[in-house]
């Protein structure tokens, strides 16, 4: 801690922080030490309160990295803060390391599971996973050797920046590595067999990817429907019919701040969406099970809507519009005369565009070869004015 956050802390009534970052700075410690309560965000409102006092907030490195600061800053004005940021624990293994941490990908499994860490598993690039505990390392290891990657490098970095500091290395399907630290993150060199689950980052994921009965957006029409969709950072979609949850998970693998909620009148298909959604690294999929458009009445305002199912039924596209709000896209996909009549007719109220998609595959004709067609997809696509 440098001079002007140590007289920070000196002159402070109150010092919240961990118990290991009271006990650290104890002897600086002039007022009340206030450890963090279960949740933290439980304290907000008491530090709201002690507004006009001087109150310190103790956290490791940059607390707008991952950090307490950005859980104040909801409540508490930039101007009301003074912020002594020290080196993140991200940009002390990049120094031990020699890596540049604009060309990483960071991945936080402090809360999230260790599934979330499948996206940024790419061939030949590299990582830095923050860790929750000492279990972290071997559940990587575990997940890297389940998926293709068991010859990954992982370097495990503990107590960063302390007298205990310490760095280990070994390979993922070998991880062996014991008496792990708490406070740890680790770095992988990603390296990928032939059959390695790499998601890959354009849409249009291949259907194989995924569990189903067979009733799901096929990967051309999909990578299409992603495209009508056109999802930007941050928005929240419906995905109602999710059936697989394909486009849902497709949505959310665009962007890692993007949300989805799905709706599915059928358990089973609920049950494999959600099992598809941790496969593929995006366990924050939330799926419902119900019907349109009833379902739809208490879920969180979307930014996008993508009706699968349920087109015949004229209550879902009205429900699915309405919720919208000025900007918000539509899109719909028909395969049946009922639902291409009800396609129809909305165009007329909502002033939206239909395409026609065909897919013709490769397939054998007794001892030869020929194209054999899908069936053909009717896409409603509008923009909410």
């Amino acid at each position: 801690m440098g001079a002007a956050a140590r007289q920070a802390v000196s002159a402070a009534e109150v010092v919240y922080g961990g118990k290991r970052h009271l006990r650290l700075v104890g002897s600086l410690i002039r007022g009340r030490a206030a450890p963090w309560p279960s949740p933290i965000r439980s304290a907000i409102p008491e530090i709201e309160a002690l507004r006009g006092t001087a109150v310190a907030v103790l956290a490791s490195g940059d607390p707008f990295h991952y950090g307490i600061g950005s859980v104040l800053a909801e409540t508490v004005a930039a101007e009301e803060m003074a912020v002594f940021p020290a080196p993140s624990s991200l940009a002390l293994a990049a120094g031990r390391l020699g890596w540049a941490v604009q060309d990483v990908q960071i991945v936080s499994l402090c809360g999230p599971p260790p599934e979330t860490l499948l996206p940024g598993l790419q061939p030949g690039r590299r990582v830095l996973v923050l860790s929750a505990d000492e279990t972290t390392p071997q559940a990587v290891a575990a997940l890297l050797a389940e998926h293709g990657f068991g010859a990954s490098s992982m370097t495990v970095l503990e107590a960063l920046g302390g007298p205990d500091e310490r760095i280990r290395q070994g390979r993922a399907d070998r991880f062996a590595l014991a008496d792990i630290a708490r406070l740890n993150l680790i770095a992988i060199t990603v390296e990928a067999a032939l059959d390695a689950r790499a998601i890959p980052v354009a849409a249009g994921l291949a259907d194989r990817l995924f569990e189903s009965d067979g009733t799901m957006t096929k990967r051309e029409i999909r990578a299409v429907t992603l495209s009508s969709l056109a999802p930007r950072a941050g928005e929240l979609l419906w995905d109602v019919g999710a059936g697989s949850g394909s486009v849902a998970i497709e949505w959310l693998l665009a962007h890692p701040a993007n949300r989805a909620v799905g709706v599915e009148r059928r358990e089973v298909r609920a049950s494999a969406a959600n099992r598809n959604a941790a496969a593929l690294g995006v366990p924050h999929l939330e799926i419902f099970v119900g019907e349109a458009p009833g379902a739809l009445e208490d879920l969180p305002a979307p930014d996008a809507v993508f009706v699968g199912g349920g087109i015949a039924n004229e209550g879902v596209l009205k429900a699915a519009w309405r919720a919208l709000p000025p900007g918000g896209r539509l899109v719909a996909n028909s395969v049946t005369l009922e639902g291409d009549l009800a396609l129809g007719a909305f165009v007329q109220e909502t002033g939206g565009t239909l395409s026609r998609l065909s897919v013709e595959r490769l397939d054998r004709i007794g001892g030869l070869h020929g194209f054999r067609p899908a069936m053909t997809v009717t896409q409603f696509r509008a923009a909410k004015p």
